[in-house]
């Protein structure tokens, strides 16, 4: 099929967190052939830590063909901490389908990705999804949805959005809602010839095309919105080309984002897009999005022209980092016993390489130590998966707690960052969730319970007191709250908010923790440690149950006697340790403690091993 006379659509996927949206993506994918009925599901989500985690961290992209027209799918995150992946990835699109759930309406992240698509002047196609949940209410949700247009300014054209109800776990779309809920699914049980195709004809009708001969005709212009890289051809810039017409083999001239700087090139391979693969081309025209290699440090936001006439694309800007971290040198006397890149100039080299690909985290290099780098991201989430991912690379690090990113103005007066937060819980539960955020200094902006028997909690809250929030929330809701935010704005500094009321267990000694001495700590707190595992002096093994920390032996051998009794010779029974993933310990840690991460362990630690040490600076910032 000759590529120049397909008519090219550009739509970018945009929701709240499990919303449907890759599931959307892959029910598209089925109806147009690209992908069989029996491959694997949530096919975009190809990230080992995005199918764990069942949320979207890289914005991906895939190419659908139907009724003669090529349609360019952008793949969004949904979570806000990766909201520096959207905003780059929207300027590729020339429309955009906000998925809400028909039970859940519009959430916090909802809010974020439409402000920005309504800006860049998208006129969305608002899709109503899981119509077949039990308690779906479609037309409630779609007030809510004109609402929220409206609250963000949308213009007379975009608050006339087209409107589709779907399923997309069952394949289903329709212009006109008459059924939901059980009396749905029962429906399509017993009928066939149901699909998504009139969401397909929507996006035809209602997408602008992005491909015209006028445009193939003018001077070349495309602009990097991501990147990506294969071993054998090195670096991959993706991006769409607005206007003209790109040939292997041409020399080109690229306008550096970042410094203004022409620097020239040369169209090694045009990568192309067909479903899910990936395909070379000769030639590709204006409003395809394609990959590039040829040009080795290529950046996102860089634009390419022809010699001598480079038209610079709009600059990418992007929200500032709200939270940062210390990734620190492992220094345990564990160290370098588990990992394969274990020195500070590992450690540099692979944080350096995230920022390029990643805009929304930066790396700020410690003038005075070297064997640490402040991170600063969007949230904790996003630098606890950045953690992630580099212990199952092989690395070996040291987290230290996450803290805000507080803003200082002339008068010498703190500002911090505040979120708005937004749980749906069992009703049950409400009271102590209230009390807690309370504590944690938020305020209450409505609480809405629904028929049902869950209720709605909208508070606004510092980030600082979301530090540890989740863990408290998982337990105190028995797992069934489901909790989201978005960054809101900058605020008064609030002074100090205590998040741990609890302090630890510390192991006292070197050595390997026996079950008698585990057993015998029980009654002391929650134990974080299984019988058999290393343990080294200044290690966290659990929380105390009081206030204060508590140093504690936890490889002391019973005393063996002669003597045998029934009644005195106890059976050991232990209690299954509480184990916490890295999200939860580096939610869970203080000032003075650390996260030991390597690929094999996750280990908690004081700062300072030595306990004369830590009494030595406890006393000196006393002062």
């Amino acid at each position: 099929m000759n590529k120049k006379y397909i008519d090219i659509r550009n739509v970018a996927i945009i929701a709240h967190v499990d919303h449907g949206k890759t599931t959307l993506v892959d029910g598209l994918l089925k109806v147009t052939g690209q992908l069989k009925k029996f491959e694997t599901d949530r096919v975009l989500d190809n990230l080992e830590l995005e199918r764990e985690k069942g949320i979207t961290i890289k914005a991906k992209n895939a190419s659908i063909f139907y009724k003669n027209h090529k349609i360019n799918i952008i793949d969004t995150p949904g979570h806000s901490d990766f909201g520096g992946e959207v905003e780059r990835v929207l300027g590729m699109a020339d429309s955009s389908l906000l998925i809400v759930d028909a039970v859940e309406g519009p959430m916090p992240q909802t809010r974020f990705v439409l402000a920005k698509s309504l800006k860049l002047g998208h006129k969305p196609i608002v899709v109503i999804n899981k119509i077949d949940r039990e308690f779906a209410d479609p037309d409630k949700v779609l007030n809510e949805v004109f609402d929220l247009f409206d609250e963000l300014g949308a213009n007379s054209e975009q608050l006339d959005f087209p409107v589709v109800y779907a399923s997309a776990k069952l394949n289903y779309a329709t212009l006109k809602v008459d059924k939901v809920g059980t009396e749905l699914q029962k429906f399509l049980q017993e009928n066939q010839g149901y699909s998504l195709e009139p969401l397909l004809d929507l996006i035809i009708q209602h997408v602008p095309s992005a491909s015209t001969e006028d445009k193939n005709n003018q001077t070349l212009q495309m602009q990097i919105m991501n990147l990506d890289y294969d071993e054998y051809v090195g670096r991959i810039g993706v991006g769409r080309i607005f206007q003209g017409s790109l040939k292997k083999g041409d020399l080109i001239e690229i306008y550096k984002n970042e410094t203004g700087e022409i620097q020239k090139g040369k169209v090694v391979k045009i990568i192309g897009f067909e479903g899910l693969n990936r395909i070379e081309l000769e030639i590709a025209y204006s409003g395809d999005v394609v990959g590039i290699v040829g040009v080795e440090d290529i950046k996102i936001g860089d634009t390419i022209g022809i010699p001598g006439n480079v038209i610079p694309g709009p600059r990418i800007e992007i929200e500032e980092p709200t939270v940062s971290m210390y990734f620190l040198v492992n220094d345990s006397p564990f160290a370098g016993k588990e990992g394969k890149f274990i020195t500070s100039r590992h450690l540099r080299e692979r944080l350096l390489k995230e920022t390029l690909t990643n805009l929304s985290i930066r790396v700020i290099e410690d003038s005075e130590r070297k064997d640490r780098f402040e991170v600063q991201g969007r949230g904790d989430l996003q630098l606890a998966l950045l953690a992630e991912t580099l212990r199952r690379e092989g690395y070996e690090l040291q987290l230290s707690k996450p803290e805000v990113i507080i803003k200082i103005d002339e008068n010498n007066k703190k500002y911090e960052p505040y979120e708005i937060v937004v749980i749906d819980v069992p009703e049950i539960y409400t009271g102590n969730i209230i009390q807690e955020l309370n504590r944690r200094k938020g305020i209450m902006e409505s609480l809405e319970t629904f028929s049902h028997g869950t209720s709605r909690i909208v508070y606004t809250i510092p980030t600082r007191s979301l530090i540890g929030f989740r863990s408290f929330l998982i337990t105190e809701s028995r797992g069934t709250a489901a909790f989201s935010s978005r960054f809101s704005h900058y605020d008064v500094f609030l002074g100090q908010i205590s998040n741990r009321v609890n302090g630890v267990l510390v192991s006292m000694i070197d050595g390997v923790a026996v079950a008698y001495a585990l057993w015998q700590l029980e009654e002391r707190g929650k134990i974080f440690i299984e019988p058999g595992t290393k343990v080294y002096k200044g290690m966290i093994i659990g929380e105390h149950s009081r206030e204060g920390d508590l140093e504690v032996n936890p490889c002391k051998e019973k005393k063996l006697t002669n003597v045998r009794a029934s009644g005195s010779d106890e059976a050991i029974r232990l209690t299954p340790p509480t184990k916490l993933n890295l999200e939860q310990a580096i939610e869970y840690i203080e000032d003075d403690e650390l996260v030991e991460v390597t690929p094999l362990n996750i280990r908690l630690r004081k700062k300072y091993l030595d306990p004369n040490e830590r009494k030595k600076m406890s006393r000196i910032l006393a002062k």
